[in-house]
């Protein structure tokens, strides 16, 4: 698949997670920032949307522990959450 449509993909998926919460912050933080992803990052975030949304919700909010398998520089600017546009 080539990048572009690879992005599209992603961002689809992004949006439409299943609550309301989860679809905006997940499609901010991608929105906002995949342009300067390569492929690790884009892989990781590719990886992250195959996890539960209480679970993605809980660690950007830091309400519940990172997994080890989760944690470093792409999880820690999820949990500053100033990608997130609140008018």
């Amino acid at each position: 698949m080539d990048r572009d449509a690879r992005i599209k993909r992603l961002q689809f998926r992004a949006w439409h997670r299943g609550t309301r919460e989860a679809d905006y912050m997940m499609g901010c933080y991608f929105d906002r920032l995949h342009q300067g992803w390569d492929e690790e990052s884009l892989s990781w975030f590719e990886a992250l949307l195959g996890q539960e949304d209480p679970d993605i919700l809980g660690w950007a909010m830091g309400s519940i522990p990172v997994p080890p398998e989760w944690q470093g520089p792409m999880m820690e600017r999820m949990q500053r959450l100033d990608y997130i546009k609140i008018n």
